[in-house]
């Protein structure tokens, strides 16, 4: 807790030390540039609250999932003019002769600042949907549904039972048998290289061989099976 609270302690020293360093240099540039008395006094704090306010704006947008670019625009504009304002007093101006394009820039800041602070105030703000209250009458009947009603015909409404005889079922009618294939008489290589396989599968099993068998070892289509079978 204590060292949290020293970690907050230096973070609020900070800026503090930065806030006043800055209101400091924005009022000499004000000063120089020919604002002089309250005037210059007003000119930092127009641009600290215009950056703030932005930074507060641009945050809440954000957090609502807004887009926040006019916000973030008028943001960059105050912190250029806080910073400009940092850089000038550093040695790199001579306060005694200012530009004059810098008195124009210093003697229009009030107006483009009223043009932000207007616009970041009037800005309009995405309206929360407020939530439905919730009735235990409704939670009630949401978590036990009431069944629901079947819709069934009345007893009335019901077709009579058909007093007429059901059709006789057709038999089914057995296809015709296929054609069989006539066999095709094969060259005497072809019947020697046939005799060989089946005398072979049969040595290897003991049983005759299947003319399916035959035909697929000599890569013969399907058709031929009857061919081969008709010389085993």
């Amino acid at each position: 807790m204590r060292a949290h609270l020293a970690r907050v302690d230096a973070v609020i020293v900070q800026a503090v030390i930065a806030g006043a360093l800055s209101f400091s240099h924005l009022h000499d540039l004000a000063a120089a540039a020919g604002q002089g008395g309250w005037k210059a006094w007003a000119y930092p704090v127009s641009v600290d609250l215009l950056l703030v306010a932005a930074w507060r704006r641009m945050r809440g947008q954000q957090r609502t999932g807004q887009a926040a670019g006019g916000p973030r625009l008028w943001f960059l504009v105050a912190l250029a003019a806080s910073l400009g304002a940092n850089v000038a007093t550093a040695g790199l101006l001579d306060l005694g002769h200012v530009p004059a394009s810098l008195r124009v820039v210093v003697a229009g800041w009030p107006a483009v600042a009223f043009f932000g602070g207007t616009l970041l105030a009037h800005a309009p703000h995405e309206p929360e949907a407020p939530a439905a209250p919730v009735s235990p009458t409704n939670t009630d009947e949401e978590r036990h549904p009431a069944p629901l009603a079947l819709d069934t015909p009345d007893r009335e409404e019901l077709p009579a039972p058909s007093t007429d005889p059901e059709p006789a079922t057709a038999e089914p009618v057995a296809a015709p048998a296929p054609a069989p294939v006539p066999a095709v008489s094969l060259p005497p290589a072809l019947v020697e290289r046939v005799r060989a396989l089946a005398e072979e599968h049969r040595s290897a099993t003991g049983r005759p061989a299947d003319p399916d068998t035959v035909r697929a070892r000599l890569g013969l289509p399907p058709s031929m099976t009857a061919s081969v079978a008709a010389h085993l």
